[in-house]
């Protein structure tokens, strides 16, 4: 479904541990917005709905709604540290169009709810 990289998994539990809250999920997904339609969304979360695809990636469950699953599928998510800090990146197979901030895309068959930047 979606791909974490190493350096995304260990940032990403690195966060979790800062949070000192046990039973963190990563919830990734998609919503409405941004220039280009659709912006993507990453969190925790402790609670798994009955609508979420559950997946484990190196040991990190991660929590996917059923309208965001066909929109990221293919998804690779990784994180990039260099001398400005660091953050993650989203590269999206789907993705036939993004904004120029490179915070909203869309995809050819969801245009999302587009608003002005």
């Amino acid at each position: 479904m979606i791909t974490l990289t190493d350096a995304a998994v260990s940032q990403i539990k690195d966060m979790m541990e800062a949070e000192g809250e046990q039973g963190l999920m990563l919830r990734v997904g998609v919503k409405g917005g941004g220039c280009s339609g659709l912006s993507y969304g990453m969190g925790f979360d402790t609670e798994q709905k009955e609508e979420d695809e559950k997946l484990d990636i190196n040991g990190l469950s991660v929590l996917i709604d059923k309208e965001s699953a066909p929109i990221i599928k293919g998804v690779v998510i990784d994180y990039k540290q260099n001398m400005m800090g660091g953050g993650f990146t989203i590269d999206n197979p789907n993705a036939i169009a993004s904004c120029g901030c490179g915070s909203s895309f869309r995809t050819a068959v969801n245009a999302g709810t587009p608003e002005e930047c």
